[in-house]
């Protein structure tokens, strides 16, 4: 539990967080790659550049500050977190060094603005948040390992067919390699899939939602070819599995994680809504809900830019 005085400090630097928090975090990661660049295996790249990560850091620190007198308010968003963080394998040793790096940055950043005072009631609050978060993804790994046919960080599959539903959209089925039963899911959740393309120096790890019905001897993923334009580049993972991964190929899974998912108990009607490439999910929804055939109410509403897809996709 944190002091009544550390509450008070950790408060007064809102104003502060709000103005320069992603100048903190841009620094942050700055460093923290340059002392350890190993950790450029976990995060990712792309969010790296186009500023995305660092501005929901600055975010995610900014929250954590408006309520550290009540930070249970934010433990949907821890749980949210924690899931991705179980995706990608990250460990509690990794938390130590986060946190050496962000009270740095803030320290360098702010300058003498960020006293002794300040920089000792951030430590503390950043161990009562790490621990929490600690906590809840151990949880959770021991839940994906010994849950029936579950695995402990990444595991080999191959696919086992690949196709095209659409111009920029192909299906990838893929099943273990060493022929051993897999984890079911939850309509809505998602796998991280790590790849280390040719030229590349680190692996890259992305997150596809799962687009067909549980309970299959094998895990679909639905991958959009993001293409670039003048302010981003094309996507490195989505387009290598386009053009590079093919029926028999090898990747590697982590099982299956993430808190938006359909709830089979609640019997009222259904509203699944969408945009592009987020039908994915949606897909796993109607196609568990058609499956239940409970005689539910559905309604569906997707926004695309173009429809050709196969029925293997939207049914």
């Amino acid at each position: 539990m944190l002091s009544e005085h550390t509450i008070r400090v950790i408060k007064s630097t809102v104003p502060v967080l709000e103005v320069h928090g992603e100048a903190i975090t841009r620094h942050f990661y700055e460093t923290m790659f340059t002392a350890h660049p190993e950790l450029l295996n976990i995060f990712n790249h792309a969010n790296q550049k186009q500023g995305r990560q660092q501005a929901a850091l600055a975010n995610m620190v900014y929250t954590a500050a408006l309520h550290i007198d009540n930070l249970s308010s934010i433990l949907p968003t821890v749980r949210q977190v924690a899931h991705k963080h179980r995706s990608l394998g990250i460990v509690p040793e990794q938390y130590a060094i986060v946190g050496t790096y962000l009270l740095q940055a803030i320290k360098d950043v702010l300058g003498d603005a960020a006293t002794d005072e300040i920089i000792t009631a951030w430590g503390e609050a950043y161990n009562v948040i790490a621990d929490a978060f600690i906590g809840i993804e151990q949880d959770m790994y021991t839940e994906a390992e010994n849950q029936t046919g579950g695995w402990e960080g990444f595991r080999t599959f191959k696919v086992a067919k690949k196709v095209q539903e659409s111009e920029i959209i192909t299906s990838f089925y893929l099943v273990p390699d060493d022929g051993q039963p897999i984890a079911s899911y939850k309509p809505g959740q998602y796998i991280s899939i790590k790849i280390q393309p040719e030229a590349q120096s680190f692996t890259q790890i992305r997150q596809y939602s799962l687009s067909d019905t549980p309970g299959k001897p094998y895990y679909r993923i639905s991958v959009k070819r993001e293409l670039g334009g003048l302010e981003r580049p094309n996507g490195v993972i989505s387009t290598y599995l386009h053009d590079h991964i093919e029926e028999g190929s090898q990747v590697e899974l982590s099982a299956p994680a993430g808190d938006f998912t359909l709830d089979a108990e609640d019997k009222r009607p259904v509203v699944l809504l969408s945009g592009g490439v987020g039908l994915t999910p949606m897909i796993s929804m109607l196609n568990t809900l058609v499956h239940l055939n409970e005689n539910r109410a559905i309604t569906f509403y997707m926004q695309v830019r173009m429809v050709n897809l196969t029925r293997s996709v939207i049914t």
